[in-house]
């Protein structure tokens, strides 16, 4: 299954014309987006979030949850919310690290 992309990353195109490091890369945040009903249970549909060291993502869940416990009500279940990292599915113990761009989403189905 695809994940459709709407990662907000910069790329940066050298002289060229070849993609070169992106500029978030060297970032001490993260960028999170909140998708659909989780964007609404959430009240926002991004914000900016402090990393400074490579993390699994049940982890970057359990500091954003001390930091704003109304947080913890969307992310009480492994099957409430799914996670994207970069634009790919991730689980509980896929790593993000400083400048990466992680959404959360409610479960999708298919036909």
């Amino acid at each position: 299954m695809d994940l459709l992309c709407v990662c907000r990353m910069p790329l940066l195109v050298n002289s060229r014309g070849t993609v070169a490091e992106s500029v978030q890369a060297h970032s001490s945040m993260i960028t999170v987006l909140y998708f659909s009903a989780v964007r609404e249970r959430v009240a926002r549909s991004s914000e900016q979030v402090p990393l400074d060291t490579q993390i699994p993502v049940s982890v970057l869940i359990e500091r954003m949850c001390a930091h704003d416990p109304a947080l913890s009500g969307v992310f009480n279940g492994p099957d409430i919310v799914r996670v994207a990292v970069n634009c790919h599915l991730a689980e509980a113990d896929t790593l993000v690290s400083p400048g990466d761009e992680v959404a959360f989403f409610p479960p999708m189905t298919g036909g």
